[in-house]
C-alpha cells in the first residue's frame, strides 16, 4: 500500500469512550487503521491544529428529507434532487448515517406524506445504488397505529434494504403527546385552520379511529419487526403503563418520552431514551413536555436525534458538555455516537477504535460553538 491510499490526522484531540487525548489518527481502506496518543512524523500527514476529531454522528430519526421534497404546502420537488440536497445537509452537519424517517398513516389533512412516501422512498435507493450519497442513508419507518391503512401500507416496505428502525405511533386525541384535549384541538385546528364544528368532527372521528385500529396494528407491526430482526421504537410514551407496553414488543428506543417517569422508567428498563437535539438548544420543548436538559441532569438522556433541525445535533453534543451536572465530552459524543450505534445494533461504527468504520467530524470551537471542519465517511471526505 503506498502512503496515497491512506491519510494521517495529525494533532487531533481524540475523542475516546473515556477520555480526550492529543494524537493522531491513519484513515486506511475506509477503517480506522491505527490510533496514536503522539504526533504523526509523516510529512504530508493533515495538520488539524488541534481540533477535536469525533465518531460520524448516527441519526436516528430526522424529518429533513421531507422538507426537500415539499418546500412548500402543494409544491413537489424533483425526488433525485431532493434527496441529494437533503444528503448534503447531512454530511455538512457532521452526520455520516441517518435513518430518513417516513411517515405511514398520518393524521394531517391533504398532506403530501402518505402520497410522496414510495417516491422518498425510491429516492433514497436510487441515491444509493448509484453511489451519489455522501453519507450512509437508512430508512426509519414512522408508523402512525390509528390510521386505518397503516398495517397494510407498511407490509408492502417491511422487506426494503433500507429498512432498519421502526417507530410506533399513536396521535390521535386523548393519547401520550395529546392527552389534553384542549392541546390537540389549539395545535391542529391552528394547523388546519378549519371550524369549531369541522374540529369537533375530526376528533371523533380519529379517537373512533384510535379505538379500532391502534392496539392491533401495534401488536402486528411489532410482531413483524420481531420476525425480521429490526429495531422498534416507541413514541411519546408518557405514562409508566405505556412503557410496560413497549417492553412486552422488545422496544430498543423511547423516542421523546413526554414525562420524566416514563424517560426514568425507559432507561431503567434497558431502552436508550430519545430526546430532540433542538431541545437541548432552544432550552426547552416546544410542546411544553419534559426538558431534555432535565434528563441529562438525571442521568437518563441516553440518544440524541437532530428531529427538525441537523445542525442541532453537535451543536447540543457540546452544550450537553458544559452544562451544570451535565455529561462529560466523551459521554455526551456517545449520545450522539456510540449508543444510537448500540441502540440498533450497529457494531461498525459510532466510536474512534482500530478495525471500526472511519466515520470522522473534525470540529473546531468559536467562542464554545462547535464548527464542523471536515467530515469523512467510510474514509471519503464528504464536507
Amino acid at each position: 500500500m503506498t502512503m496515497r491510499d491512506e491519510q494521517v490526522l495529525n494533532r487531533v484531540r481524540l475523542v475516546l469512550d473515556d477520555e480526550v487525548v492529543e494524537g493522531s489518527l491513519v484513515i486506511r481502506d475506509g477503517n480506522i487503521a491505527d490510533l496514536d496518543t503522539r504526533p504523526s512524523q509523516l510529512p504530508d500527514a493533515l495538520d488539524c491544529a488541534g481540533d477535536y476529531l469525533l465518531p460520524g454522528m448516527i441519526e436516528l430519526h430526522t424529518d429533513n428529507m421531507e422538507r426537500y421534497f415539499q418546500p412548500r404546502p402543494k409544491v413537489a420537488w424533483p425526488s433525485r434532487q431532493a434527496a441529494l440536497a437533503h444528503d448534503a445537509q447531512m454530511a455538512a452537519s457532521g452526520i455520516t448515517t441517518v435513518f430518513d424517517s417516513l411517515s405511514i398513516g398520518t393524521v394531517e389533512m391533504n398532506s403530501m406524506r402518505s402520497k410522496s412516501l414510495n417516491t422518498m422512498h425510491d429516492a433514497l435507493l436510487d441515491m444509493q445504488r448509484h453511489g451519489l450519497a455522501r453519507v450512509d442513508h437508512r430508512l426509519h419507518l414512522r408508523c402512525e397505529v390509528s390510521h386505518p391503512e397503516t398495517l397494510t401500507t407498511f407490509a408492502t416496505l417491511a422487506e426494503s434494504p433500507l429498512l432498519g428502525l421502526v417507530s410506533l405511533m399513536d396521535h390521535a386525541p386523548g393519547q401520550r403527546q395529546f392527552v389534553s384535549l384542549e392541546a390537540y384541538r389549539t395545535y391542529y385546528q391552528g394547523k388546519f385552520g378549519i371550524s369549531d364544528i369541522e374540529m369537533a368532527t375530526f376528533i371523533e372521528q380519529q379517537k373512533d379511529n384510535s379505538a379500532r385500529y391502534s392496539s392491533e396494528q401495534r401488536r402486528a407491526i411489532a410482531a413483524m419487526c420481531a420476525s425480521r430482526g429490526l429495531a422498534l421504537a416507541s413514541h411519546d410514551d408518557a405514562t409508566l403503563e405505556h412503557v410496560i407496553e413497549s417492553r412486552e414488543y422488545d422496544t430498543r428506543v423511547a423516542e421523546f418520552p413526554t414525562t420524566l417517569e416514563a424517560a426514568e422508567a425507559s432507561h431503567r428498563a434497558g431502552m436508550a431514551v430519545l430526546m430532540g437535539a433542538p431541545n437541548i438548544v432552544r432550552g426547552g420543548s416546544h410542546s411544553g413536555n419534559i426538558a431534555a436538559a432535565e434528563l441529562v441532569r438525571r442521568g437518563v438522556l441516553d440518544v440524541l436525534s437532530s428531529d427538525y433541525y441537523p445542525a442541532a445535533m453537535l451543536d447540543a453534543v457540546f452544550r450537553i458538555a458544559v452544562m451544570d451536572e451535565g455529561y462529560s465530552l466523551p459521554e455526551a459524543v456517545a449520545t450522539a455516537t456510540r449508543y444510537p450505534a448500540k441502540a440498533v445494533g450497529l457494531t461498525d461504527r459510532g466510536r474512534l477504535a482500530v478495525g471500526l468504520r472511519a466515520d470522522l467530524i473534525r470540529v473546531r470551537l468559536l467562542d464554545g460553538h462547535p464548527l464542523v471542519q471536515r467530515v469523512w465517511c467510510a474514509g471519503r471526505q464528504v464536507h
